[in-house]
């Protein structure tokens, strides 16, 4: 084996060693029950994704408790056909005023997920909740979830400390950081940008063809010309 092919083979073995450290590292975060906000932006609207990635040591999970922060009144969950879906509600008081200027005296405290059948262990599940963020920037959500299973349950509501780090708890309840609020307009301008993106490469619906093809196209042409007079250059015989 040469010098090179020594090489290359120990530059493999060591990205192989690397990327079974880095999955050792994740696994451990990525067993945890999580949240995922499509937006985090205070006074928001956004879709909580809550992710079930196991059951309980092996067994099956058959219920899923997530709890709501108090800063949140309306929460409407999305309708999984593998489970039935309930709201618990709580009085609020003082009541508050929603967006239209109702006056609203509960709100969802916690929202329950129950299996029609056992959701093995082997297997992952979601559950979506829309909602309306806190107009609170900086503030951390807490949704601590408790996972019932056909044996034993785990509960995921451990918060942490300040100045501690939620990987080092074994079961961390899931949340995310609410952050400032977006500006007027921030939103339209990359669809905006999309849009001239897109007029740039040419429209195929009326036939013609974009710029960027043809450039393709000519540089195609253009490196076979040379690959061609590259190889005949070679055959010419020495003068």
């Amino acid at each position: 084996m040469n010098s090179v092919s020594r090489r290359t083979v120990q530059l493999g073995a060591a990205g192989l060693v690397a990327t079974g450290l880095l999955l050792m590292t994740a696994a451990p975060a990525a067993a945890h029950v999580t949240v995922s906000p499509t937006v985090t932006a205070a006074g928001a609207y956004t879709v909580l994704t809550v992710s079930v990635p196991h059951g309980c040591d092996g067994a099956g999970t058959t219920k899923v408790a997530i709890k709501v922060p108090e800063e949140i009144v309306a929460v409407t969950p999305t309708v999984n056909t593998n489970w039935t879906v309930e709201k618990v509600m709580a009085d609020l008081n003082p009541p508050v005023k929603d967006s239209h200027g109702n006056e609203v005296t509960q709100r969802v405290s916690e929202v329950v997920y129950t299996a029609k059948a056992p959701l093995p262990d082997g297997m992952r599940d979601k559950f979506e909740l829309s909602l309306k963020l806190p107009d609170t920037p900086g503030k951390t959500l807490v949704f601590p979830a408790v996972q019932t299973c056909e044996k034993g349950e785990t509960a995921w509501v451990q918060v942490p400390a300040a100045g501690q780090n939620a990987d080092e708890l074994e079961h961390p309840a899931p949340g995310f950081k609410v952050t400032e609020a977006e500006k007027e307009g921030a939103e339209a301008a990359p669809a905006v940008q999309q849009v001239a993106a897109t007029s740039d490469t040419g429209n195929e619906g009326d036939g013609g063809t974009s710029v960027v093809s043809w450039i393709a196209l000519a540089a195609g042409i253009l490196g076979l010309v040379l690959g061609g007079l590259a190889l005949l250059r070679s055959r010419r015989p020495a003068a």
